[in-house]
C-alpha cells in the first residue's frame, strides 16, 4: 500500500532530540537551567518551537537531567542553527561548564 502524498500544510519538520547529564553540582538547578534554556533557543533563527523537559522519574533522572525537544522546518535550519553564534554562544559558555554528557538526534516527524 502506497502512503499518501503529503499536503504543504502536512510538510515534514525535523525535531531535534537533545539530551543533556549535568555536573553533580548542577543537579539541584536543574529547574533554573531548564528555564534559561528555553529562553535562550526559542530566540535562535530556525527554531519553530522548542520544549525543555525535567526528568519526571527516578530512572530517567539516573540517566539524563535535561531534554530539549527543539522543531525546525528543514535539516538546513537545524544546520545553520548549531553554528549559529546565540547557540555556540549557549553551549560552550553556558552549557559545557555545567555538563557531563550530550547527545543528540534529528528525527522527521
Amino acid at each position: 500500500m502506497e502512503a499518501p502524498v503529503r499536503q504543504e500544510a502536512d510538510a515534514l519538520m525535523i525535531e531535534r532530540i537533545v539530551l543533556v547529564k549535568l555536573v553533580d553540582e548542577e543537579i539541584r538547578q536543574r529547574p533554573e537551567i531548564a528555564e534559561y534554556s528555553r529562553d535562550v533557543l526559542r530566540l535562535i533563527p530556525g527554531v519553530e518551537d522548542v520544549h525543555v523537559g525535567l526528568p519526571a522519574d527516578e530512572p530517567s533522572a539516573a540517566a539524563w537531567d535535561l531534554a530539549l525537544v527543539l522543531r525546525f522546518r528543514s535539516l538546513d535550519d537545524v544546520a545553520a542553527y548549531k553554528v549559529h553564534p546565540d547557540h555556540r554562544a549557549y553551549v560552550d559558555s553556558y552549557l559545557k561548564p555545567r555538563m557531563v554528557a550530550i547527545t543528540a538526534w534529528n528525527f522527521e516527524v
